[in-house]
C-alpha cells in the first residue's frame, strides 16, 4: 500500500471523526438536536448536505461504469434525476420545512404524517417506519458495496496480511472499515455531524469530478479527446442509439424519486427558515450540475482512455478507481479515493439516522417509552443506528453486488411509497388519513411486487422491462386520490 495514500485517507478520516466531536460537544443533548440540528442549517450545508447525502457511491461507481459500458444514452439517468431534483426544491422543500414545524414539530417523516392525519397516526408512523428501515437497510448496503469494491480494487491483497482482520477477503474488510468509520461519526455526533460532513465531503467529490475527466481527457494518452469517436460501441455518443420508449421512460422517471428520500427531504426540515430555500436550492443545483457533468466525463472519457490504451477493465463500475490508480500521484490518488469514500460515507450516514430516528421516535417511544427523556432517546437512537448498519453489512456481503441495481430497487421503493404521499399531503387539503395508509402500502407493495415479478428486467410482451419506480408512483397517486375521494367529509360547520 503506497504511503501517499495512506496518508491522504488518514488525514480523511480524522476529518470526519474530528467533525463527529464537534458535533457531539454543541448538538446532541435533545432528540431535536440530535435528529435535526435544532433545525438550525444554513442554505450552503443544508444544499450540499441533501446533494451528498443523494449522490452516493453510485455517482462515481455506478453511472460511469453504466456510460462506460453503453454509452451516453445512459445520461438520460443523470437528466432525469436533476429535473426530479428541482422539482422537489420548488414544491417540496418549502411547504416541508413550514408544515413540519406547524404540525407538532414532526422530527421524522412519519411523524409528520401522523400529525397531519391524527385518525390514523399509529397507522402511517409503523407503516412508514417499516418501509424506513426495510429500504434503507438495502440502499446502507449498496453503500457499503461500494466501499468493499474500493479497498477490494485498490488495496488487493492487504487484509490477508493484516491480522487485525482476521483474515478476511479485501471486499470485506472495505465494508466492515467503512462502517466503522460511518458509525463513529454518526453515533456521537448526530445529524449535526451528519450535516457538515455532508458539507465537506460534497466539496471533495465535486473537485475529485472536475479534476478527473480533465486529467483523463488532455493528460498523456488521452489525446484531448479525441479518442472518444474511436470507441468500438455503435452510437457510443449518442443520446439514441438503442434507446425505446420503455428505456426512456425508465431512466428519466429516476426524477420521481425525489420527492419520495426521507434521507433527503429531512434536509429541508432542518433549515433555518423557509426564507432560506430559494439560496439553498440555488447553491444544491448547481452543484448537481456540475457533479452530473463530471460522472459523465468519467464514464465517456475513462471508456476511450481504456480502449487507446489497450487497457482492460474487469468491472465497468469501479472506472473511477483504476483512472485513480492510472494517472495520479498517490496523494492525489488518496484524494479522489477520499472523494469516492465520501459519496458513500455521506449517503449512508444519512440513511442510517433517518433509519435509526423512525425506530426511536416511531416504535420505541410509541409503543415501550412514550414518556422517554431526551439523553435516553438520544441514545436508543444511536443504538438503533449500530442495528441497521448490522443489517446492512449482511446484505452487501455479496462481492458480486451492483451498486446501481440496489440503488435503483430502494430508490423505487422510496419514490413510490413517499413521493405522492408527502406531495398530497403537503399540496391537497382533500387528501385523508385513509387515502395515506392506501397509498403508502400500495407503493411499496407494486415496487416489491415488481420487482419479484421480473418486470423491471423483461416486461412481457415487450422488448423490455420498466422501472419499477413508474407502476409504483402511478399506482399510488391513484389509490391516494380514489380513496382520499370517497372517505373525504366536509368539515362541520357552526350555526350562529
Amino acid at each position: 500500500m503506497q504511503t501517499g495514500i495512506v496518508i491522504s485517507l488518514a488525514l480523511y478520516f480524522a476529518l470526519m471523526m474530528g467533525i463527529g466531536f464537534y458535533a457531539w460537544r454543541k448538538s446532541t443533548d435533545t432528540s431535536e438536536g440530535y435528529l435535526l440540528a435544532g433545525r438550525n442549517l444554513p442554505p450552503a450545508v443544508a444544499a450540499l448536505s441533501a446533494g451528498a447525502s443523494d449522490m452516493s457511491g453510485w455517482l462515481l461507481l455506478g453511472l460511469p461504469g453504466a456510460l462506460y459500458a453503453a454509452g451516453l444514452v445512459e445520461a438520460w439517468i443523470g437528466i432525469g434525476l436533476f429535473v426530479g431534483a428541482l422539482a422537489n426544491w420548488i414544491i417540496v422543500a418549502p411547504r416541508l420545512r413550514r408544515q413540519t414545524e406547524e404540525l407538532g414539530n414532526a422530527l421524522t417523516i412519519p411523524e409528520f404524517l401522523a400529525n397531519r392525519f391524527p385518525d390514523k397516526a399509529v397507522a402511517l408512523r409503523v407503516i412508514s417506519a417499516i418501509i424506513i428501515v426495510l429500504f434503507f437497510a438495502v440502499y446502507t448496503a449498496a453503500g457499503l458495496v461500494g466501499g468493499g469494491k474500493l479497498f477490494a480494487s485498490a488495496f488487493a491483497g492487504v487484509a490477508q496480511g493484516l491480522p487485525v482482520l482476521g483474515g478476511m477477503s479485501d471486499y470485506m474488510a472495505g465494508i466492515w472499515i467503512t462502517a466503522l468509520v460511518v458509525l463513529a461519526y454518526t453515533m456521537v455526533g448526530g445529524f449535526l455531524a451528519v450535516s457538515l460532513t455532508d458539507f465537506v465531503q460534497g466539496i471533495i467529490m465535486v473537485l475529485a469530478l472536475v479534476i478527473m475527466p480533465l486529467v483523463v481527457i488532455f493528460g498523456p494518452g488521452g489525446s484531448a479527446g479525441g479518442s472518444l469517436q474511436a470507441v468500438d460501441v455503435p452510437g457510443f455518443l449518442s443520446l439514441t442509439q438503442g434507446l425505446t420508449v420503455l428505456g426512456l421512460m425508465s431512466a428519466v422517471t429516476w426524477g420521481l424519486g425525489y420527492f419520495g428520500q426521507p434521507h433527503i427531504i429531512v434536509r429541508f426540515m432542518a433549515l433555518r427558515s423557509v426564507a432560506d430555500v430559494p439560496a439553498a436550492r440555488a447553491i444544491g443545483m448547481s452543484w448537481m450540475a456540475v457533479c452530473l457533468a463530471g460522472a459523465l466525463g468519467v464514464g465517456l472519457a475513462g471508456r476511450a482512455y481504456i480502449e487507446r490504451n489497450g487497457l482492460v477493465v474487469d468491472d465497468p463500475e469501479t472506472i473511477f478507481i483504476v483512472l485513480a490508480n492510472l494517472l495520479f500521484h498517490p496523494l492525489v490518488t488518496g484524494f479522489l479515493y477520499a472523494a469516492l469514500l465520501a459519496a458513500i460515507m455521506s449517503t449512508i450516514s444519512s440513511q442510517l439516522l433517518v433509519a435509526s430516528s423512525s425506530l426511536t421516535e416511531d416504535f420505541y417511544k410509541l409503543f415501550f417509552r412514550r414518556q422517554a427523556g431526551e439523553r435516553e432517546s438520544v441514545n436508543i437512537g444511536r443504538l438503533c443506528v449500530l442495528l441497521v448498519a448490522l443489517a446492512a453489512i449482511v446484505i452487501a456481503r455479496n462481492p458480486d453486488s451492483q451498486v446501481l441495481g440496489l440503488v435503483s430497487n430502494a430508490w423505487a421503493g422510496f419514490g413510490a411509497a413517499f413521493g405522492p404521499l408527502i406531495v398530497l399531503a403537503l399540496t391537497w387539503d382533500k387528501m385523508t388519513g385513509t387515502g395515506a395508509v392506501a397509498g403508502l402500502v400500495t407503493g411499496a407493495g407494486v415496487v416489491m411486487a415488481w420487482i419479484a415479478l421480473g418486470w423491471n428486467a423483461a416486461l412481457p410482451g415487450f422488448g423490455g422491462g420498466l422501472y419499477e419506480i413508474v407502476p409504483g408512483f402511478i399506482a399510488a397517486w391513484l389509490v391516494i386520490v380514489l380513496v382520499s375521494r370517497a372517505t373525504y367529509a366536509e368539515p362541520a360547520t357552526q350555526e350562529i
